[in-house]
């Protein structure tokens, strides 16, 4: 009885989440510059393959928003033939991060920089998808797309088409925020789908002249990668790419990881595990040409909430892909794009923490910093030199904040006795400025006791430049005594 009503749970679950996952699959694939279909094919390798394996018992893996930007930049610059290669490689560099135990590190990233990251990537998808809204096309990078929105204003305000396109969206957006309000109602359909599917009947109802998805069949779509797309991989840039895939897909899952354990009390995250249950997804998704993915919270969270048990129900979930992928690939033809630009302007949205900047800034005004930074260095270069902006920035906001040190002064009224100082704290050379200006302050005429033994930690350049001033010290015919 216990295993019928955990088969129950678990059944009902991946029917929520297959209807949750289809329009996000084929919106992240179309935002990708790929087949729609794509997006399928790897919400299905998904659910079963990554779905079977350990790791994470109940989060759901597939094309994620969080990737759309750099497959887009990837399909632009190198082919969608070479997509595949990308992903292929990223996948095998999971498994080897997983073998080697590194997936727990992924937990010592700067929550600022990920939530940074997570913005960027919002801001940017947000920016391209406006485009979409009004069946335009993006001018391409975030800087030029941001600066073309006057421009496309100014067209959508004098075509009836992209007005018509542009209402489409923009109803679906407001059923995407409004839909959940309806509790009785969202219980039985979930939001994404419910909007997408009043899109598309308003469309067919008005006869509209909006741009549709194009379909091209599951197995037309699938195109593995071929000796040229491998060799690809020799190049510098490709290898930066791959990488990117590789830490952003493998952060953002972990991340979601740790997000989705304390939505149940259920087993914990083995991340290791994990991250290799990633990888090889990842692997196979690289394998058929498909999108790249990671865990997303969406459907994790939708199929937590759903009543979910055990891993049965995502793999179930990318059995339902699956057959509606191969049964009912027609289906998609009739979906209007600005429909799923509507969907992924609210998923971009969704990515950006404006609720937590106002309180982030008041209490940890330099982790949002490095969050705000981030965010504008991914809008303004591209994704993979914005993280390492932000890692790099959250690396010396810390290294900042532990060195603190100070110097406790005392000057006798005896003026044969030295003047005694003691440095407490991590003497590094970011505060040595601090430390020499304090030094200067010291009468010129009187001996000194400098005491070290209060520093923690005393780097080369703070020990050099300490002896080179008890030495100038010395040369005025005073005495400094060290003591470390």
């Amino acid at each position: 009885m216990k295993h019928f009503t955990s088969f129950r749970a678990d059944f009902t679950a991946s029917l929520v989440v297959f209807l949750v996952a289809v329009p996000l699959c084929v919106g992240v694939a179309v935002a990708s510059g790929v087949p729609a279909e794509l997006g399928l094919v790897t919400g299905v390798v998904g659910g079963l393959l990554t779905g079977l394996l350990p790791g994470s018992s109940l989060q759901v893996s597939g094309p994620a928003a969080g990737l759309t930007v750099l497959v887009f930049e990837a399909v632009k610059e190198y082919g969608l033939g070479a997509l595949g290669a990308l992903v292929l490689a990223a996948g095998v560099l999971q498994l080897a991060m997983g073998a080697l135990k590194l997936g727990r590190w992924f937990r010592a990233i700067s929550v600022a920089v990920v939530q940074g990251m997570l913005a960027g990537i919002g801001l940017v998808l947000i920016a391209g998808q406006l485009y979409a809204l009004t069946d335009a096309k993006a001018p391409g990078t975030g800087l030029s797309n941001l600066a073309g929105l006057p421009g496309l204003i100014g067209d959508t305000v004098g075509s009836g088409t992209a007005l018509a396109a542009f209402g489409i969206g923009a109803g679906t957006i407001a059923v995407l925020v409004l839909w959940p309000r309806w509790r009785r109602a969202a219980r039985v359909l979930p939001a994404p789908l419910a909007a997408v599917a009043l899109s598309t009947l308003a469309v067919w109802a008005l006869d509209l002249p909006v741009a549709r998805v194009e379909v091209s069949g599951l197995l037309d779509a699938i195109q593995p990668p071929g000796a040229a797309d491998f060799g690809a991989l020799a190049d510098v840039g490709v290898l930066g790419t791959v990488l990117a895939f590789a830490l952003i897909a493998s952060a953002e899952s972990l991340f979601s990881a740790a997000a989705v354990d304390r939505l149940h009390d259920g087993p914990r995250t083995d991340y290791d595990k994990e991250l290799m249950a990633q990888g090889a997804g990842n692997t196979v998704c690289g394998l058929l040409g498909a999108l790249p993915m990671t865990a997303v919270i969406v459907r994790s969270a939708a199929n937590v909430q759903a009543g979910a048990k055990t891993k049965l129900s995502r793999v179930l979930h990318g059995v339902w892909l699956l057959v509606f992928a191969a049964a009912f690939p027609a289906a998609l033809g009739v979906v209007p794009v600005a429909a799923l630009a509507g969907v992924l302007v609210h998923a971009g949205w969704k990515l950006i923490p404006v609720r937590e900047l106002g309180p982030l800034w008041r209490e940890h005004r330099g982790e949002a910093l490095v969050l705000i930074v981030t965010a504008l260095a991914i809008v303004t270069v591209n994704m993979f030199e914005g993280v390492l902006i932000g890692l790099l920035l959250a690396v010396a906001k810390t290294a900042w904040e532990t060195s603190h040190v100070h110097l406790e002064i005392h000057t006798p009224d005896d003026e044969e006795e030295p003047v005694q100082v003691r440095a407490v704290g991590n003497a590094t050379f970011l505060r040595l400025p601090k430390i020499l200006d304090q030094l200067a302050t010291l009468p010129a005429d009187r001996d000194v006791e400098l005491d070290l033994s209060g520093l923690r930690h005393l780097d080369h350049a703070c020990g050099a430049a300490l002896t080179n001033w008890a030495e100038q010290h010395r040369r005025s015919r005073q005495t400094v005594e060290l003591v470390s």
